[in-house]
């Protein structure tokens, strides 16, 4: 399984906006999940092309991707508007 890796970290990151949205009152599924994928992905740049940590054959930007995905959805949901 080629892109075992990606596959994870999208099952991840829409896990946890689902988590997120569940826990905050279900307020809008599709920008949690927006913020999520876009953040999962800035996470994994950063593991793989800023800082040269990992590959993406490796596993390593998992938590990477992870960590980003649960700060921006902390930020998210921190400093929005609550109209």
């Amino acid at each position: 399984m080629q892109y075992v890796e990606i596959a994870i970290a999208l099952a991840g990151a829409l896990g946890l906006a689902w988590i997120a949205d569940l826990l905050t009152g279900r307020r809008g599924l599709g920008g949690t999940i927006l913020v999520a994928l876009v953040s999962g992905a800035c996470g994994a740049f950063l593991a793989v092309r800023v800082f040269a940590v990992a590959t993406l054959s490796d596993w390593e930007w998992l938590p990477w991707a992870f960590a980003a995905v649960v700060l921006s959805l902390v930020a998210f949901f921190l400093f929005r508007s609550k109209r």
